[in-house]
């Protein structure tokens, strides 16, 4: 089974983009936009590994979002992107982020 991550970003289009530049990763993506589908997909799948959330999304939603997200699964990190590298940088740092993260997933996997 691949490891689940969620996208969380304001812009649906930008979402999907990203998810087509990281298709060559072993990961299964799942996107959310808003509080209500970041705690349905939350509650839908046991087996998201983690969480990142791009920079479109104001700050405060982004708060907002990383307490619904804590609360619910304390087990998950969380990776908020910068916003300097506007909406090109989220496919790279997504996939910096996955990349490092598999690492430990296997270590904790082998255990």
């Amino acid at each position: 089974m691949k490891p689940v991550v969620l996208l969380v970003g304001r812009l649906p289009d930008v979402m999907a983009n990203v998810i087509g530049d990281l298709e060559d990763l072993p990961i299964q993506w799942l996107g959310a936009h808003n509080r209500d589908e970041v705690i349905e997909q939350l509650e839908l799948e046991p087996n998201i590994r983690s969480v990142v959330m791009g920079a479109g999304l104001d700050d405060h939603v982004r708060g907002e979002l990383v307490g619904v997200i804590a609360a619910r699964r304390p087990d998950l990190c969380i990776h908020l992107k910068d916003r300097l590298s506007g909406p090109a940088g989220m496919a790279p740092f997504a996939r910096r982020i996955v990349e490092s993260e598999m690492l430990h997933w296997k270590r904790l996997d082998s255990a």
